[in-house]
């Protein structure tokens, strides 16, 4: 039985890295973007696509429409982590588990406990003024008397620490997690289809012994890794590590 097998092989690990996407969170009820029911394949009538909605351009120009669209779109205050999240915190406190790299922007790894980890694409829980550059909490966003939140020193607009289309990866966290990866006995990859660039090539910097794959659909890796698991990933998780 392959959670079996992903049990024996995360005791027998002592450099474990964890790679995740939305498929992560979609079973803490968040939506994911790609799949035939997630975000990009709504059908709702808009003038705009998602795509266009979360573009560094449309923000310059659609400052209400971008705000509006992220607030009832993308942000799940109520959103609690899953067995997946609990299961790769404990990892890392008993010390198997050295880093987290996520595609996700939803906090749920912290609120799980995880310190170690490496948000790829920024963070909805991490806002900061365009002017001054001022920090800001999702709570100050989601409390703002306007649609576009301002800065209290400054007035200047409020935005999301999250990567948007036309903008650049932080090379900062894209270089640590290749350090990660490529000092892994095990990586674990999982919830998502490695198709979005430039994260998806990260994984060819391991080097280790194991590498594993979770996710409900095939991937291009799928016959490159060691032990392939088509099953829910908070299941497959929460029972090899408790």
């Amino acid at each position: 039985m392959e959670k079996d097998k992903l049990k024996e092989i995360i005791n027998n690990s002592k450099n474990i890295v964890f790679f995740g996407g939305a498929g992560v969170s979609t079973e803490s009820n968040i939506p994911d973007f790609r799949s035939e029911g997630g975000l990009y394949n709504n059908k709702e009538k808009r003038a705009y696509s998602p795509e266009e909605m979360l573009s560094h351009s449309f923000f310059l120009s659609h400052e209400e429409e971008f705000f509006k669209f992220v607030r009832e779109k993308m942000i799940y205050p109520n959103a609690k982590p899953n067995k997946a999240h609990i299961a790769l915190a404990k990892l890392e406190e008993i010390g198997k588990l050295k880093a987290i790299i996520t595609q996700n922007i939803d906090n749920l790894h912290q609120e799980a406990g995880s310190k170690n980890v490496l948000e790829l694409h920024g963070s909805l829980y991490k806002n900061y003024c365009t002017k001054c550059g001022k920090k800001y909490s999702l709570k100050y966003v989601l409390e703002s008397e306007s649609t576009v939140p301002h800065c209290r020193e400054c007035s200047g607009t409020v935005r999301p620490d999250v990567v948007l289309y036309e903008e650049g990866l932080d090379m900062d966290v894209i270089q640590k997690a290749i350090m990660y990866i490529s000092k892994a006995d095990t990586l674990i990859i999982g919830g998502t289809s490695l198709v979005v660039y430039p994260a998806a090539g990260l994984v060819k910097y391991f080097n280790g012994s194991n590498l594993i794959l979770i996710n409900k659909t095939p991937t291009s890796y799928d016959k490159k890794a060691d032990l392939v698991i088509r099953d829910s990933i908070a299941e497959a998780l929460y029972y090899a590590t408790f």
